[in-house]
């Protein structure tokens, strides 16, 4: 068995064999006590509250009380009639004291009382004087039962108790043999599992011997693994004592650096990276720590020298470090308005005071006064700061009262069909918001959220609107193909019939709606091509328009075969689109502060670049038609 497995053993045998008290141990000799003495002493014990103590006499000294009792009796002149039980009582009293029984002791007590009421035959009845101290006695016996009983429960349930610890640990203990993991961090906490164990109490000795054999398991198997990981750990010595002759000898380069202060920055790290390996072994700990001090020693040495010399700059720090007073104290005197100034004085003085730490000492005498002099300057601008913002609450929760107005505007409108006149209603609104200050830190993500969702509300739902009627354009592309493909299709008969044919082609392919603009033209000229190519001998141009201006309408013909509800529809076009850019300009705004803004605003920034472009070339479309519409009038 092993060193380590002996308490284990140990422990379990303390546990499986729990002795208990055994009066035979300590014999008091009670016999030369009086009555009321045994009582007293009873008393004492009780009084003590130490049930171990009480439980190991009061047995010893019940015996006694009740001989001396019977002592008492005789010589006072009571003669009781001792039954054949009581007899047999007393002798066990007298020989053995420990181990009479409580019921036997209950029944002679009952019996003597009994003989204590009787009188003696030919006598006259008198009253025991015995009576009253033995009605105390046992009122005193009884409270010690009371309390044993008491103290014997708590016991059980204290074991109970610690069983449950114990099962806990040896559940823990096995999560640790599984997945041991790192040994230089499965070790300590297998240590304090084992410090645990000890430390809990004494379990029911029914469930104490597979408690105890299911701890010893993981015990053992938890030291095989540290068995089997010992070469392991050597190994890592060894790895971390050649990294750590590296870091000595990079550390005694820096020795014979000629730069003090570059050479004291770099030990530093060697420093850091000394820490991040772990330890070597026992033989080389203290020689390897050694040697890399000692360099570092010389190192610190150089660095100190370094700035003794440099005392003679001490009047130019402390000449610097006043000019930094100076701007300090100024900042502190200015009188500010606005949380964007405060925020940009304070990032003034943290550039201060960082370049206040790059600057040396100043001489011994003015090296302190100089430094409370700037403290005490900062300390005045963050107070005023302070103040400021301590006031500043009315204010941000009356624009938080503005900025809910405005969510409730927005979440009223969310559902709006008025596209154009809502849409540049929201934008206001996104404007009058970026105007507004801000508001407590908690809540401002709470209530930017409610204000963005009506406003995305509403913007999804418009899209949604156009983008059904880009999915009616495709429709529409569909049906004009299909009629085109009819027309290819069509065998001419007779002339007038034709001509039906033709004004049947034309009425129906000005009923079927718009088509994507992007092929537009494309199917605009096939359309006009089959109609060329099959009716062209049908009927002259002027006769064709003539017919086309008769079924349809002064007002919307022109000329055949453009319509004048193309140049409707790019208008149309262009408007969304120039709400759609103002807005995406405007969002911007919000995105800046958001997560990922820099991803959402160069796509954003890419999809205003397209739009624009796109309406650019509206544009001039539009301009094309219109100048071909003043042609065709004054022509």
């Amino acid at each position: 068995m092993s060193e380590d497995m002996k308490p284990i053993a140990s422990e379990v045998e303390n546990n499986l064999e729990q002795p208990a008290v055994n009066n035979q141990e300590e014999i008091i000799d009670y016999s030369n006590k009086g009555l009321k003495e045994l009582v007293d002493l009873f008393q004492e014990l009780l009084n003590n509250g130490d049930v171990q103590q009480l439980y190991k006499y009061a047995e010893g000294i019940k015996a006694a009380f009740y001989k001396t009792l019977k002592k008492e009796k005789i010589a006072a002149g009571f003669q009781p009639v001792v039954s054949a039980v009581a007899q047999s009582v007393e002798k066990l009293a007298v020989e053995a004291v420990d181990a009479v029984e409580e019921a036997t002791e209950e029944l002679k007590a009952e019996v003597e009382a009994r003989e204590a009421e009787a009188p003696v035959e030919g006598e006259e009845v008198s009253v025991n004087p015995f009576a009253e101290i033995e009605r105390g006695f046992k009122d005193l016996y009884g409270q010690y039962k009371t309390v044993r009983v008491k103290y014997v429960q708590e016991l059980n349930q204290k074991k109970e108790e610690n069983y449950d610890i114990k099962s806990k640990i040896i559940d823990e203990l096995k999560v640790l043999v599984d997945n041991p993991g790192d040994l230089g961090t499965a070790y300590p906490a297998f240590r304090e599992l084992q410090n645990r164990w000890r430390a809990a109490g004494a379990v029911p000795p029914t469930k104490a011997k597979d408690l105890y054999e299911t701890y010893s398991h993981y015990v053992e198997s938890f030291y095989d693994y540290v068995k089997i990981n010992r070469e392991l750990r050597d190994l890592d010595f060894k790895k971390n004592l050649e990294a750590k002759e590296k870091l000595c000898e990079r550390a005694e380069a820096l020795a014979e650096n000629e730069n003090a202060v570059a050479a004291f920055r770099e030990i530093q790290k060697l420093h850091d990276e000394w820490k991040e390996y772990g330890p070597v072994d026992k033989t080389h700990r203290e020689s390897i720590w050694e040697r890399f001090k000692a360099a570092t020693s010389v190192v610190n040495k150089k660095h100190q020298a370094y700035f003794e010399s440099q005392k003679g700059n001490q009047q130019q720090n402390l000449e610097a470090k006043t000019a930094l007073c100076e701007k300090v104290e100024e900042i502190a005197e200015r009188a500010v308005t606005d949380s964007n100034t405060w925020n940009a004085l304070s990032k003034e003085i943290e550039n201060i005071q960082k370049e206040w730490r790059t600057i040396g000492f100043a001489s011994k005498k003015d090296n302190q006064k100089i430094y409370e002099r700037f403290r005490a300057a900062c300390d005045k601008f963050y107070a005023a700061k302070r103040e400021f913002y301590n006031g500043f609450k009315d204010q941000m929760q009356e624009n938080m009262d503005k900025k809910i107005a405005l969510c409730e505007q927005a979440e009223a409108v969310v559902n709006s069909t008025e596209w154009k006149k809502t849409s540049d209603y929201l934008i206001s609104l996104q404007k009058q918001w970026k105007e507004i200050g801000p508001v407590s830190r908690k809540k401002s993500e709470q209530i930017w959220k409610r204000f963005r969702a009506a406003c995305d509300a509403f913007f999804e739902n418009r899209d949604k609107h156009f983008s059904d009627q880009d999915s009616q354009y495709d429709d529409n592309l569909a049906a004009k193909n299909a009629l085109i493909d009819e027309i290819n299709a069509y065998e001419l008969t007779d002339t007038e019939a034709d001509r039906e044919a033709l004004l049947n082609f034309q009425a129906r392919w000005n009923e079927i709606g718009f088509v994507p603009l992007k092929v537009k033209t494309n199917v605009q000229s096939a359309y006009n091509k089959a109609i060329s190519d099959k009716f062209g001998s049908v009927a002259e141009p002027s006769d064709r328009v003539s017919r086309f201006k008769k079924r349809y309408g002064e007002q919307r013909v022109k000329s055949y075969p453009k319509t004048t509800s193309e140049k409707d529809r790019l208008i149309q076009k262009f408007l969304k689109m120039e709400q759609d850019i103002a807005t995406w300009e405007n969002n911007m705004g919000f995105f800046a502060k958001s997560k990922n803004a820099e991803s959402l605003l160069a796509e954003l920034s890419g999809k205003i670049e397209v739009a624009k472009q796109e309406l650019a070339e509206l544009e001039q479309k539009i301009k094309s038609l219109d100048e071909k519409d003043n042609v065709q009038e004054n022509g």
